[in-house]
């Protein structure tokens, strides 16, 4: 057996070992949709809307909220979100 396929078969099975082996990532707690942070998915919400901004999602924005971003969010479902 060459030397080269050893490596393969080591790299195989060093890979293998790793997917099967690593941790789950963590669930999230709440059972309700990304886009609704906790509170507005209640009932008395039955169109299921929530509202504009950062603060109505369930996960954090990954860099900072801007005016255009804001007005976009505010739009949807409009087909056209302002121009700026």
């Amino acid at each position: 057996m060459g030397i080269g396929r050893k490596i393969v078969g080591a790299a195989t099975l060093g890979a293998l070992f790793y997917f099967t082996r690593r941790p789950a990532p963590p669930a999230k707690a709440d059972r309700h949709s990304a886009a609704f942070s906790d509170g507005e998915t209640h009932p008395e919400n039955f169109d299921q809307t929530r509202s504009a901004g950062p603060d109505g999602m369930r996960d954090d924005v990954r860099r900072p909220w801007e005016r255009v971003d804001q007005a976009g969010d505010e739009s949807f479902p409009a087909s056209d979100p302002p121009a700026y």
